[in-house]
Formats: structure tokens, sequence, C-alpha cells
């Protein structure tokens, strides 16, 4: 795999969400179809980091990430923002599973 491009926000939602005590593997730099998998006990969360600035056209999943995304039954979230990232990692945690 090589690696890709992440968006402007990339370090910061990642930086962002370790802060808050998720743990971070950060997958973009391996080439993967995800920016990062989050976990914390009992929870991994896929996570795919968009640019909340660019419009929702240049927002658009690859070809590759569209497939993982609609087979990968897990949690899963596109976040835009640090801000965003947290708030849907609360409703995932809140939720039982």
């Amino acid at each position: 795999m090589r690696a890709r491009r992440k968006d402007a926000n990339h370090a910061d939602v990642l930086d962002f969400l370790r802060a808050e005590g998720w743990s971070v593997l950060d997958l973009a730099k391996y080439g993967a179809p995800c920016d990062a998998v989050v976990g914390r006990p009992g929870i991994a969360v896929i996570v795919e980091v968009k640019d909340g600035a660019k419009p929702p056209s240049a927002r658009k999943l690859t070809a590759e990430g569209q497939k993982l995304w609609d087979s990968f039954e897990g949690p899963k979230i596109i976040a835009t923002s640090p801000e965003d990232a947290a708030a849907k990692l609360l409703a995932l945690t809140e939720r039982s599973f």
C-alpha cells in the first residue's frame, strides 16, 4: 500500500481524539481505505476524516473507501472537525451494542 493524501484537518481531528482519551491508529500513512481506527475499552470505530471547509462534492469517499464503508457492519463515522468527531463518538458510546 502507498500513503494517500490526507485532508487538511486530519492531524487536528486525530490529535484531539488522542487528547480526549481515545486510542488512535492512524491508517492513512499505510494507504488504507479509511483514515483511522479509534478505540476505548469495548469499542473500536472506523473514522474517515473529511475537510468540513470543502464543499460536499469534494468530501466524497474514494471508490475503495466507499466499498469498505458499505461492507463494514461495525461503528463508523465521517468527521469534518474535531468537535464533529467528538459528538459522533459520544453518540456511539451512549448507545448499547
